[in-house]
């Protein structure tokens, strides 16, 4: 995919995430999304235990979703019935693809439940920088949508599993800004013994 050292680089510092609602098509084709999430899946796994789900979304599964999403606030919150839910509606229709990515520990390994957690967190950074190597741009998001239990089971977690986040793919309508990074030294330091 990279020809050279230096487009790595290049790849490596132009990564950015874009705003779901701000992606139009197109999205991933079903071949470009195969070799995007087959790239996603070249993370750090101790155990060989691949603790980690990924579902689509189909475009014609988006209404189903907001329904989803709007069933479970509704329960979640007492009194949200006829309210304006159209931020759900909003959410579950942004961005041409949609995945979810979930975090399925395996309980009864060796190998601690933190580190099960942090290779599905680093399927979620890969798959951002094969949609990038994609000419694709992603976003993450999480919010109260990916901390519903009712919402989790649809996408078939079981007890102990978790959504890791809504992962929104698409083209940027608009070039992306640079957002502010931390500075070296306020993050990294020496060790002092």
């Amino acid at each position: 995919m990279f020809n050279d050292t230096s487009s790595l680089l290049a790849h490596l510092s132009t990564r950015r995430s874009g705003k779901a609602r701000d992606m139009v098509a197109p999205g991933p084709d079903a071949a470009q999304l195969r070799a995007i999430l087959s790239l996603a899946l070249r993370t750090p796994d101790h155990g060989k235990l691949a603790p980690w789900r990924i579902v689509t979304v189909a475009d014609s599964q988006r209404d189903a979703f907001a329904a989803l999403l709007k069933r479970a606030w509704i329960d979640e919150h007492p009194g949200a019935e006829g309210m304006d839910l159209s931020a759900l509606d909003q959410f579950a229709h942004q961005a041409p693809t949609l995945l979810v990515l979930l975090s399925t520990p395996v309980a009864d390994s060796k190998i601690p439940r933190w580190e099960q957690q942090m290779s599905a967190g680093a399927v979620g950074m890969n798959l951002l920088h094969a949609a990038h190597a994609h000419g694709f741009v992603g976003s993450w998001l999480t919010g109260w949508a990916a901390y519903s239990l009712p919402v989790a089971a649809a996408f078939g977690a079981r007890e102990g599993d978790t959504i890791v986040g809504y992962f929104f793919l698409g083209t940027p309508a608009r070039p992306l800004d640079e957002r502010p990074r931390p500075e070296y030294g306020d993050v990294v330091r020496d060790w002092d013994i």
